[in-house]
């Protein structure tokens, strides 16, 4: 296990979000937020006060937290780009479904790369919203070349969740539109659980709770064969590393986002890194809970588990688990 802490994120504070993000999902058909849902036998477990799970298992109909910035991201960028044709990106999964699913409610095309170590399954839904599919040999650091190179001719627009010098606008607008995962949580936790794969959505659950009246401890969590975040935070610089396949797939990234990387480094009190065996076990004990849950968001429940012994946690203390899919 790695382990990564910051005394002083606490005390950070920045800017929140545009408020219009959320009125703009309010909008949408379909939008409902997801369930926030109290877990007593984690928290027995864990000896806290309450355990709870924001369950991103069904999102505007699909399996996953990543329409919320994918779609708050085109909205947003099809003004700034109105003559765009197709959609160009690069995924894991989830995020490529998301934006092939906008590119057909608005009748544009998409292209999306993949790096080969993602399940047939996952891909096979993302052709089923009518995108070209174009496999990688590669990493998904790779996968996200591929698709910038594609981008760059024509009217095609990449809508990609990380960020790098030169690129760094639509990735800001995907983590504003995450920010509504956060607006519908109603509760003041002491404790809330990220996972991290550029660090999108840890960027956006920092950028929450470092902008408002209430700021608990922020924990980001990574697969141990994929801790780019942690490598960074250690070595004080934004650095890629070498990645291996693992079960959490929507985590396997090399390179910390440019945008989540400043933010981060500032705002997060605390990483952790998790194996693939502990994933697992947590997506097996939440479904026993009643909620779904593929690995990559059930590794905040590892996460936890892993680092519980190193927060500053009591009897009382609030926890949200960020459970950003479904099981698949």
């Amino acid at each position: 296990m790695l382990w990564h802490s910051n005394p002083g994120a606490r005390a950070w504070r920045t800017t929140a979000a545009p408020a219009e993000v959320l009125a703009f999902h309010q909008s949408l058909p379909g939008y409902a937020p997801t369930p926030l849902t109290a877990v007593p036998a984690l928290a027995a477990e864990l000896a806290v006060g309450q355990v709870l799970v924001k369950d991103e298992s069904q999102r505007l109909g699909l399996p996953a937290f990543k329409a919320l910035g994918a779609w708050w991201a085109i909205h947003c960028a099809l003004q700034d780009h109105p003559r765009t044709a197709e959609l160009v990106t690069a995924t894991d999964g989830n995020h490529g479904r998301a934006v092939a699913r906008m590119a057909r409610m608005r009748g544009l095309k998409a292209h999306v790369f993949i790096p080969a170590v993602v399940s047939e399954r996952a891909i096979e839904a993302i052709r089923s919203e009518g995108a070209l599919v174009t496999i990688i040999d590669g990493s998904y650091d790779a996968a996200v070349s591929a698709a910038a190179a594609d981008a760059a001719s024509g009217n095609s627009l990449l809508v990609q969740d990380s960020a790098w010098p030169g690129y760094e606008v639509i990735p800001q607008y995907i983590v504003d539109g995450y920010s509504t995962l956060f607006r519908e949580i109603d509760v003041e936790p002491d404790l809330v659980v990220v996972p991290m794969g550029v660090g999108s959505i840890a960027q956006a659950a920092v950028t929450h709770y470092r902008s408002g009246p209430v700021a608990p401890s922020v924990l980001g969590v990574e697969p141990a064969s994929a801790a780019c975040v942690i490598a960074s935070l250690q070595a004080g610089e934004l650095v890629t590393v070498p990645t291996d396949q693992t079960v959490m797939a929507g985590l396997n990234c090399g390179t910390p986002s440019s945008l989540a990387w400043p933010v981060l480094r500032a705002g997060l009190d605390a990483a952790v890194t998790v194996e693939d065996s502990e994933a697992l076990r947590a997506v097996d004990d939440l479904a026993a809970l009643g909620i779904s849950s593929g690995p990559s968001g059930a590794a905040t429940l590892a996460g936890l588990r892993a680092a519980r012994d190193r927060l500053p946690l009591s009897a009382t203390s609030t926890i949200i688990l960020i459970s950003t899919e479904a099981a698949s």
